[in-house]
């Protein structure tokens, strides 16, 4: 127990300076996927699972004119919200899950999404990822999306010991605490990952040597690998 303790003390000792070298290089870092209400948000995320944010918002144009609410998907024939969101792959099981999540909607919250953790976790085919990014990103509370660039760059810089996402959740919660007077820096800092994991710190080939959080010394992986080469 001591010496996880002492591992996060050193990553929240950390965090300052690289929520600072995160915002140099990517102060515009905002979720890619298109909507315009807290709703389409949710149904776009939940599109996204196994596709790109891009084929998500070329596909949700369509789908949000036919269906532009919960009340129209809750009364929507599943063959047609399949057809329309076909391309993005796994479209039973996704459109299964927005026609039962919108119901739930519905009945549970009159229609309206609802902006709590809870709430939102209560809805079918809605996870604890899916809930931060709708909570950060629509809400604007404090929100902490563990996704796969996040998982993998948590591990790499020295933020956490753990590879489940929950766990890595928690962590990041004590690291970057929920600041009420700026309720959007967690979920900043976790687009900003994002957009480090796929510009840099890539899975395969990770660009160590264009990295300045490496050069900084705020990456167990850059000292370890990288430093004395």
């Amino acid at each position: 127990m001591a010496q996880k303790s002492e591992f996060i003390k050193a990553a929240a000792q950390k965090m300052p300076l690289l929520i600072k070298e995160l915002e140099k290089l990517y102060p515009d870092a905002v979720c890619s996927l298109n909507y315009e209400t807290p709703f389409q948000l949710l149904i776009s995320t939940q599109l996204s699972a196994q596709c790109t944010d891009a084929r998500v918002n070329i596909v949700t144009p369509a789908l949000f004119a036919r269906f532009p609410d919960a009340e129209s998907f809750a009364a929507a024939d599943v063959a047609e919200i399949e057809e329309l969101i076909r391309s993005t792959g796994f479209y039973h099981n996704k459109a299964k899950n927005i026609k039962s999540c919108s119901i739930d909607i519905c009945e549970k919250f009159g229609g309206e999404l609802p902006d709590t953790m809870e709430g939102l976790l209560s809805l079918a085919g809605v996870g604890r990822k899916t809930a931060n990014l709708v909570l950060g990103d629509a809400f604007h509370k404090p929100s902490y999306v563990v996704d796969t660039h996040c998982i993998r760059l948590c591990g790499r810089i020295g933020l956490t010991q753990n590879t489940d996402p929950v766990k890595i959740e928690m962590d990041l919660r004590t690291i970057l605490p929920p600041d009420e007077d700026n309720p959007e820096e967690s979920s900043s800092f976790c687009h900003r990952l994002v957009h480090h994991g796929r510009a840099l710190c890539t899975a395969r080939s990770p660009k160590c040597a264009e990295c300045p959080i490496g050069f900084k010394g705020l990456c167990n992986y850059y000292s370890v690998n990288c430093a004395l080469k």
